[in-house]
């Protein structure tokens, strides 16, 4: 176990933090394996940097995550643009709590409207207006283009972990 260790840690000649705090839980407790940590960690912080650089993309279109996931989400319903609330809820990364009150705030200004549903009239529909239309089609593009710029570093490599990933979230999320 202890060359496993040594031989990880010594295969990266820049040494993370991940590595540091295994090196530390392997001083500290020698008898149980790190090595999910290694994988895990380095996942969870790779999330952690990614959100800060995509966060970066939003700001730029004055919008925060949860503000450009419902526009997108609204946008990927295909012309009127518009899903119920709870359906908007449900395909996004925001609580039903969260958001009414982002909905709120995308109305005030003006990229969304409430509309009412035609088939039943205490129904309430959620649809991009004109101007977030063009907005969240402006914030799309850049945001693709940042993520090609994050997904050209790791070159060839992309292309192997792509469906690593795809195989791992299969494995961990229910198909919707």
């Amino acid at each position: 176990m202890e060359d496993l260790f040594r031989y990880r840690e010594t295969m990266d000649a820049a040494s993370d933090r991940v590595t540091q705090i295994q090196a530390e839980w392997h001083r500290e407790r020698p008898d149980i394996d790190t090595f999910p940590q290694g994988i895990i960690g380095r996942l969870h912080r790779i999330g952690l940097l990614l959100d800060r650089r995509l966060d970066e993309v939003y700001a730029s279109f004055d919008l925060s995550y949860a503000e450009f996931d419902i526009l997108a989400t609204l946008r990927r319903a295909g012309a009127p643009y518009q899903r119920r609330a709870g359906e908007l809820a449900d395909h996004t990364m925001v609580t039903s709590g969260g958001l009414t009150k982002r909905v709120d705030r995308l109305i005030a200004r003006g990229l969304v409207e409430r509309r009412p549903e035609a088939s039943d009239a205490r129904g309430r529909l959620v649809g991009l207006t004109d101007a977030g239309l063009a907005l969240v089609d402006e914030a799309f593009t850049a945001h693709m283009a940042g993520e090609h710029r994050i997904i050209e570093e790791l070159g060839t490599d992309a292309e192997t972990l792509e469906p690593i990933l795809r195989r791992w979230l299969g494995i961990l999320e229910p198909p919707a």
